[in-house]
């Protein structure tokens, strides 16, 4: 985490202001702007007065910072937001979320509860619930925010067509929801209850699932409801932990439980709560989006901006509407960054021009090129039709464009310097007259003889070298003639024998250069080509990358259900079983679509190529005709 933003104290993220509105605190947003790691994000929800910030305090590794407040009154309002280096994960922060108490009378307003815990369940890698007693009928009633999460949260954005199927694509967004949704654990504080069930010992993690079991039994209101609860538990969120804690210390020290020493807290208590930190520092994953692509602090910010304007709008937040949001975002940001590490690389080159040789040239510009695009690759996702990666190689090639341009008017002027420097003694010679004398054709063939020769032995001279000796002689042809004629020594004969030499050595340099003209074409169709093959390599690097993290996610969650289906079954709920089963199928049915076939490959690689015959002149359709091979290959 970059020491600079590092926090000494939490502060708000999401301001709960007058009429509870959600406003974003852009100081925060700025905060998380400057974190460019990936984050791992702790949110804890639950009923005003339970104790929450204290669990939060912990986690940040500090006894105060999260308002703990001592009376009846809920301190919190709001999220408020702690980023600290994470304790076990070097490269990641931790940036703890502790929410406004559910349930606060003097709010009167549910509905504001429950936009704080969806904002909670669509920001976090970790939900944490933290509730007091026992695990019972009440406590899961007073987390009757889970059944609203559906209505509240949409994973993708609905289209005129999707009208007529609105059960339907309910029950998809259901089976899909556990893509995004964090893991779950459930605190229970002051617990006093022994641990078991029916007779045996049982652990936390037993315990809560024995509270998470559906009920069997005659079709009804309330057996529906009991059920319904505990099945939105169980599908939305994933990994279900549970921790037990007995009451910290008594009556009186509770008010200032913050200021107490652990040496004066219950030694059960402390234990508690060290178990309880361990395993969220060890088991926490970091915050993705669906396909597994990681969220840093940069985005985290976005995306909760992106979400409180929603609400404000008084619309759903849609989890694929911000995820485009937040593409657009960072791929326009990438593309930036990404020319702007060319450009340093570059500017470093520069100090070295002219090269030798154009190889050597695009052997640095090719080696600037890879550490653009690879900035890019790492930070762009979702660019699903080529868009960014084609605006980046517009920028690209128009840099690739100018550096070329400099280093050929760098070689330009060296040799144009040295041509200076080497005719200093002819140019003299010829203002004075010296060589309009009998022999004096000789005399300017020698010197101009003796400067070709010193011109081509002088090293460094650049890729222009060629270009400019040639430029040089032919303004000295006019000269060369005249003193040719001038020269009384020669017979006319030999004047014309000359002139003729003269003549066909300038249309000589005219035909080289029409060949150098074509030659040089020919290389720039080659470049452009050597540089769409490389961005696709990198592109089908990146693909292949994302199609594994997808396939992988897809496996995971048809993991999940399956184990969801084994208790079904068990408990004797065998039509939710099926239910469940067939959505198993259809994940199954696209893990082995998906690798049976190349088709997204090939789509990615001709979308590219699309874009490329737009934004590299000279190669419009020679890139799809590139397309089969570089596949095959």
């Amino acid at each position: 985490m970059d020491k600079s933003f590092v926090m000494s104290h939490p502060m708000c993220l999401i301001e709960n202001q007058e009429e509870n509105k959600l406003v974003i605190n852009q100081q925060a947003v700025a905060i998380l702007q400057g974190i460019t790691e990936p984050v791992i994000v702790v949110a804890i929800v639950g009923k005003y007065r339970t104790g929450k910030s204290y669990l939060m305090n912990k986690l940040a590794g500090e006894n105060n910072g999260f308002a703990l407040g001592s009376t009846v009154e809920s301190k919190t309002k709001g999220i408020w937001m702690w980023c600290v280096p994470h304790p076990r994960k070097p490269g990641h922060t931790l940036v703890l979320l502790d929410t406004e108490g559910l349930g606060d009378v003097e709010k009167g307003d549910s509905n504001n509860d429950t936009w704080i815990f969806s904002l909670a369940v669509l920001l976090s890698s970790t939900l944490v619930y933290n509730s007091v007693g026992t695990i019972d009928q009440d406590s899961m009633e007073k987390l009757y925010y889970v059944q609203e999460l559906a209505e509240r949260i949409k994973l993708k954005a609905k289209t005129a067509d999707d009208d007529d199927d609105d059960d339907d694509d309910d029950d998809d967004e259901t089976a899909e929801f556990k893509r995004i949704s964090p893991s779950f654990i459930w605190c229970v504080r002051d617990f006093t209850l022994k641990m078991e069930h029916k007779g045996k010992e049982i652990t936390e993690d037993e315990y809560l699932q024995n509270a998470l079991k559906l009920r069997r039994g005659n079709k009804s209101s309330k057996l529906h409801a009991y059920n319904l609860l505990r099945e939105c538990i169980t599908e939305f969120f994933h990994s279900h932990k549970c921790f037990v804690f007995e009451r910290p210390a008594s009556t009186a020290d509770l008010e200032c439980l913050e200021e107490l020493p652990e040496s004066k807290l219950e030694p059960k208590f402390v234990e508690q709560t060290h178990k309880f930190c361990d395993y969220v520092f060890e088991n926490s994953q970091t915050k993705t989006l669906p396909g597994r692509n990681c969220v840093t602090g940069r985005m985290l910010g976005n995306l909760a901006v992106t979400y409180v304007e929603s609400i404000r709008s008084g619309s759903v937040p849609c989890m694929e509407n911000a995820v485009l949001a937040l593409a657009q975002i960072e791929n326009t940001a990438a593309i930036q960054e990404a020319l702007s590490v060319y450009e340093a690389e570059m500017k470093q080159a520069e100090g070295t021009f002219p090269t030798d040789t154009e190889e050597e040239f695009f052997q640095k510009q090719t080696q600037c090129e890879k550490m653009a695009m690879k900035v890019f690759m790492e930070r762009s996702f979702k660019d699903d039709k080529r868009e960014y990666q084609g605006q980046l190689m517009g920028g690209l090639y128009q840099k690739n464009t100018e550096y070329a341009r400099r280093n050929e008017e760098a070689s330009i002027h060296k040799c144009e310097d040295l041509l200076k420097v080497l005719s200093a003694s002819l140019e003299k010679g010829i203002n004075d007259g010296d060589f309009c004398k009998p022999g004096g054709y000789k005399e300017f063939l020698e010197e101009k003889q003796k400067i070709t020769d010193t011109y081509n032995n002088s090293p460094g001279k650049g890729i222009k070298a060629i270009m400019v000796l040639q430029l040089f002689l032919q303004v000295k042809n006019t000269i060369e003639v005249s003193i040719l004629k001038a020269d009384e020594c020669l017979t006319e004969g030999q004047k014309d024998k000359e002139e003729q030499r003269i003549q066909r050595e300038a249309l000589e340099r005219k035909l080289q250069e029409e060949m150098d003209a074509v030659k040089q074409m020919e290389k720039d169709k080659k470049e452009k080509e050597r540089f769409f093959e490389k961005q696709v390599e990198m592109l089908k690097e990146k693909m292949k990358e994302e199609h594994e993290k997808y396939r992988e996610e897809t496996q995971w969650l048809i993991d999940e259900k399956t184990k969801e289906i084994e208790q079904l079954r068990k408990d004797g709920f065998d039509t939710k079983a099926e239910r469940l089963q067939e959505q198993v199928q259809d994940l199954e049915r696209q893990n082995i679509v998906s690798n049976s076939s190349s088709e997204w490959l090939t789509q990615g690689v001709c979308a590219i190529a699309e874009v490329a015959s737009l934004v590299l002149p000279g190669i419009v359709g020679k890139t799809l005709g590139l397309v089969p091979g570089l596949l095959k290959h």
